[in-house]
């Protein structure tokens, strides 16, 4: 009975929690865009490699600060831009590196062989934008 009605208790719990879970996007102007300055697409590049990156309409604020017309970076590495689900926050491990101080660029070490790279902006809680606010994929390769 106890084990029951604690059951109930959490079930109630996490029903009106997964609302509070939902996060509207932020709006994005049309315009803007984020791109890869460098390295170029195709390039041959070896460790560490330095990513910097480009934003067009949009200012660079760091993550949890909520400022109208920005966001922080995020690096994807060979994740595939057309099955992105941009209605989550940008997770954060191996292949979506997030640079929540507002870093502009970034000079890491990458596995040897070809990667497909693209930068994502974030609102201060890390979701995407409306409508997204994204680079071309471009491919390099790691020697």
């Amino acid at each position: 009975m106890f084990l029951a009605s604690v059951g109930r208790g959490l079930a109630a719990v996490f029903i009106l929690a997964v609302p509070a879970l939902a996060q509207d996007r932020t709006p994005a102007p049309e315009d803007a865009r984020a791109y890869i300055i460098s390295p170029g697409d195709g390039a041959t590049v070896s460790n560490p490699v330095t990513i910097r990156f480009g934003l067009d309409g949009m200012g660079v604020a760091p993550a949890g600060t909520e400022v109208e017309g920005a966001g922080h970076h995020h690096l994807l590495i060979n994740v595939d831009p057309a099955s992105y689900d941009f209605s989550q926050p940008v997770p954060a491990d191996d292949r979506h590196v997030h640079f929540g101080g507002g870093q502009t660029e970034v000079t890491k070490d990458l596995p040897a062989g070809t990667h497909e790279v693209w930068i994502l902006l974030g609102d201060a809680f890390h979701m995407p934008h409306d409508p997204p606010v994204m680079s071309e994929p471009i491919t390099i390769t790691v020697e």
